[in-house]
């Protein structure tokens, strides 16, 4: 039997209260001692004995009560800590001053490939066979920031925290720490559980074209083949690209995205493809995983793929033709499985013809294929859009939700919406935070704004094609604003774009200071 003997505390309170048991021949196997309890394992104390055993302890001074207990709060804490160490899925081993493990999981042996028993009691040096990692951990106090390192060949995020004395301890120095291992496809899962994708039912739309779209999103959804999603600007590309995904075997699995637009050619391939310690200046001690090694199992989307330059599409077409890569600065070759979804608004077809996009890349990524229709199309989805976008709105600046007036809804069905869905939520949100009123008239919406930066669709109204329109909504858009951000830099600020892609647009249009 377990006990707690509860007593006032006072010096020499616990030696008497065990002398109690001595006297009565009882057999101590263990004792753990608070501020005002006594916990005792007793294995020959049974209930029989215990109202005896009572009454000699209250006879003690101080002595208030004597309770059994199911268990020892020490072993308890134990009990507890074994099983979270057992369910952690990452890697988890704790080590002392010296960098030698104490304690590890099952996760930790198995990646090490050792018995828990093998892995206690070895050093960090010996498991990476990498002194200088244990060196620097010694060294810092175990603060370090994470860092990448290979076990058996496999790449892991080595986090570390230091554990320290207690602030009221005399000594308050570190003793060791916590090491966990962070797979990549493990940090890609938490990623993408952060990102909360959706399916298929929140692609918003009723009309025919929405209708046809998802039926052909279901279909192509269920099938392990590149998928190439083509829409302007603003129609939603991201978000069809998530739903084929959670409606995929993969869907279970992480779902990560790449802005081919958004970052020059190096930082773009490390992003994706990942880099060895020292590849270039600046690089992450230890090296870091791409995008595709995080997302073994799922998805990679890759939007705005026209923008990717021809060094990345040959590496992407290696990539596709036999799952295998290489991170910058290596020689080893890495192999997943994952599935590339791509997406653009420009015509890959005619960049092929004009050389600006690799032929056997555009066949390999439009092996499925998906048109996402624009919002001018699909003039019956305007308007449940618009109230979806004023819900979220209104919500989030913690408001009673408003409504649209009648001219306020003819006003949005009439408008050419060169910008797509991405432009209605903008107009929503800009016309629910800057009114208090719970009516949105058409004047609220302030369409004429739009109008004034060339988003009406007058200046792209002459173009004969899609890109051409693109282009000249570009155009006008950059000349209206150059006036007031009079520097490719302070554009690029405005329109939260990146420096280069802005300067080179400027230079491409003949824009003053594109240089």
């Amino acid at each position: 039997m377990r006990i707690d003997v509860q007593f006032a505390d006072r010096v020499g309170i616990a030696h008497e209260i065990l002398a109690v048991l001595a006297r009565r021949h009882f057999n101590v196997i263990n004792v753990e001692v608070d501020s005002s309890d006594v916990f005792i394992d007793v294995p020959d104390l049974d209930a029989a004995l215990l109202p005896a055993l009572r009454e000699d302890f209250l006879q003690v001074a101080g002595v208030k009560d004597v309770v059994p207990v199911d268990v020892l709060p020490g072993a308890r804490r134990r009990l507890h800590l074994d099983t979270l160490m057992t369910v952690m899925a990452d890697p988890v081993m704790a080590v002392d001053a010296g960098g030698t493990i104490v304690v590890a999981n099952s996760a930790a042996a198995a990646v090490a490939h050792l018995r828990e028993q093998e892995l206690n009691g070895m050093s960090l040096a010996a498991l990476f066979g990498e002194e200088s990692l244990q060196r620097e951990l010694l060294e810092h106090g175990f603060r370090v920031p994470a860092r990448e390192v290979r076990l058996h060949g496999q790449p892991f995020l080595l986090d570390v925290t230091p554990v320290s004395e207690p602030v009221e301890s005399s000594l308050g120095h570190t003793v060791g720490g916590v090491i966990t291992l962070h797979a990549p496809r493990r940090l890609g899962g938490q990623i993408h559980a952060l990102q909360n994708v959706g399916g298929l039912d929140l692609l918003i739309g009723d009309s025919e074209p929405m209708r046809a779209l998802k039926a052909r999103a279901a279909r192509v959804a269920t099938v392990d083949a590149p998928l190439l999603i083509v829409g302007e600007t603003g129609t939603g590309k991201e978000l069809v690209a998530q739903a084929c995904h959670a409606a995929s075997p993969r869907g279970n699995s992480p779902f990560l995205a790449l802005n081919c637009a958004a970052l020059p050619e190096s930082l773009a391939e490390s992003e994706l493809f990942g880099y060895m310690s020292g590849a270039f200046t600046g690089a992450q001690r230890g090296g870091k995983p791409g995008l595709i090694e995080m997302a073994e199992g799922g998805t990679v989307f890759l939007d705005e793929i026209g923008e990717m330059s021809l060094y990345l599409q040959a590496k992407l077409l290696r990539f596709l033709n036999d799952g295998k890569f290489r991170r910058i600065g290596s020689d080893r070759e890495v192999k997943v499985n994952v599935r590339i979804i791509s997406a653009t608004h420009r015509n890959l077809g005619k960049m092929v013809s004009e050389g600006s996009f690799r032929e056997d890349l555009f066949y390999r990524l439009n092996v499925l294929h998906l048109d996402v229709p624009a919002l001018r199309e699909r003039p019956d989805d305007i308007l449940p859009l618009a109230r979806h976008f004023i819900e979220r709105a209104c919500t989030q600046a913690q408001k009673p939700v408003c409504r649209l007036s009648a001219d306020a809804c003819a006003a949005l069905v009439s408008h050419h919406w060169p910008g797509n869905v991405r432009q209605l939520q903008n107009v929503i949100f800009r016309a629910t935070t800057m009114t208090d009123k719970r009516v949105l008239d058409a004047a609220d919406l302030d369409l004429a704004e739009d109008r004034r930066l060339g988003l009406a669709g007058d200046s792209v109204g002459e173009a004969h094609d899609l890109d051409g329109a693109v282009a000249a909504f570009e155009k006008a858009l950059l000349e209206r604003l150059y006036a007031s951000y009079p520097s490719s830099r302070k554009l690029a600020a405005r329109l939260g774009a990146s420096h280069s892609k802005i300067a080179g647009k400027l230079k491409r249009y003949g824009i003053s200071g594109g240089k």
